[in-house]
């Protein structure tokens, strides 16, 4: 039984298309850099130096933080009118395009960035995430091997990797990615959830369960890590306090179906 789980969630975890796209941006931002007042900020600049491309692509990323991204796609465009080689203009809108589920023209925008610039590590980043949420994932996976053999030191390759390792059922490759990923950036949930999810698929309970905490202190929102404390608490014997976490991760999210078929499960 606690196979087939630990398979549902890892495929639910490989196919994460809005979750993701936050941290997937090709710059890197301060979170209060899409505030109305940063933007305002940012727009004198643009008045002041109408002709600078720069001034564009980075008010451009802050109006895709704030969700303006008809403000934003304006923006690279006009970057990249300016600057017809600003390969990260391109990025970044092709980062809006996957925000609003456009996905031909993201590809289409990291394609050219790596015409512009083949080392450019987050465009091969972006380009696999557009074909791993499609499902074509030996594709996505060709992606994130290119970042990691150009030398990226970007967290992201390493963790989507691990997912694409993770859904093929080599955990062992998945489990060292996203240890990978974590000694990139050690306080991101997502890869110790991941990990977490691995270690489970390999029968080692204690490293998962601390896994599963660790990314609840770090980011206790997520329906998808309570649900994982709960299957480790489940996986223990404990239906009590399994039943309290997938009953949180319903209350977060109603629709996440683990979380409702784990509380039925362990309903006492």
């Amino acid at each position: 039984m606690f196979a087939a789980l630990i398979c549902g969630i890892m495929v639910m975890a490989g196919c994460q298309t809005g979750g993701d796209i936050a941290a997937i941006q090709a710059i890197s931002l301060d979170k209060n850099q899409g505030t109305e007042q940063n933007i305002a900020s940012l727009t004198a600049t643009v008045n002041a130096n109408p002709s600078d491309p720069e001034g564009y692509n980075v008010r451009g990323t802050a109006y895709g933080r704030a969700g303006e991204y008809q403000n934003a796609i304006a923006d690279f465009n006009r970057a990249i009118q300016l600057d017809p080689n600003f390969y990260q203009a391109y990025a970044n809108r092709a980062l809006i395009y996957r925000q609003i589920d456009d996905p031909a023209k993201a590809a289409a925008d990291y394609n050219k960035a790596i015409q512009i610039n083949p080392r450019y590590g987050s465009a091969y980043i972006g380009l696999g995430n557009v074909y791993r949420v499609a499902g074509r994932n030996r594709e996505a996976l060709g992606y994130f091997q290119k970042a990691i053999d150009l030398g990226t030191s970007d967290p992201r390759a390493y963790h989507n990797r691990g997912l694409l390792y993770q859904i093929d059922g080599q955990h062992k490759l998945a489990i060292e990615d996203f240890s990978r990923a974590i000694s990139l950036q050690p306080n991101a949930a997502e890869p110790y959830s991941a990990r977490g999810v691995s270690y489970l698929a390999t029968g080692d309970d204690d490293n998962a369960f601390e896994d599963f905490n660790t990314a609840l202190r770090l980011d206790d929102t997520k329906a998808e890590y309570w649900t994982n404390q709960a299957l480790a608490y489940e996986r223990k014997g404990d239906r009590s306090k399994a039943f309290r976490s997938y009953a949180r991760a319903a209350q977060l999210n109603p629709d996440y179906r683990p979380a409702k078929d784990g509380m039925a499960r362990t309903r006492v």
